[in-house]
């Protein structure tokens, strides 16, 4: 069951045939936003369970080459040698997203159907190798999103 829930919104939603009908009753300017925000979040859950998101990640290094390693049901994610360092850095996937080798070197993709929770899990791998007490202009070092795809496309 794939749900979400939105405070605050005073709004009525009706669903008819294939369509869903969203209104509001005298609204004022922040009530229009709220509808439309609401329409991007029901089509993005339409997208999700329809096609999936798909975030391929690749990591850049200078010298001391980075390696991912995906764990426990490809759920977690530990991060080594970053920048010649001995600490492993782990991060664990949000729920409903799951992370897989490309089959390139240094690329991994993170997959699921929930868009916020597939971009937060690329997030996290990302900001678990940020550089620190260092000039960032000069270390680049680290684990960045290169491509945001659908697990598979739709057929028209």
């Amino acid at each position: 069951l794939y749900q979400r829930r939105v405070r605050k919104a005073v709004v009525s939603t009706q669903s008819t045939g294939k369509s869903i009908d969203i209104k509001v009753h005298f609204p004022k300017r922040k009530d229009v936003a709220c509808v439309r925000t609401i329409c991007s979040h029901i089509n993005n859950m339409f997208t999700g369970v329809l096609q999936g998101y798909r975030y391929k990640m690749k990591s850049a290094y200078a010298h001391f080459p980075i390696n991912i390693n995906i764990i426990n049901d490809n759920t977690h994610v530990e991060v080594h040698n970053f920048l010649g360092e001995k600490f492993v850095r782990r991060v664990n996937l949000l729920p409903g997203v799951t992370c897989k080798p490309t089959g390139n070197k240094d690329e991994i993709m993170v997959e699921g159907n929930d868009v916020e929770n597939v971009s937060r899990s690329a997030a996290l791998i990302q900001q678990s190798t940020t550089v620190k007490n260092k000039d960032i202009r000069k270390f680049l070092d680290g684990v960045y999103v290169s491509e945001k795809t659908h697990i598979q496309e739709l057929e028209d």
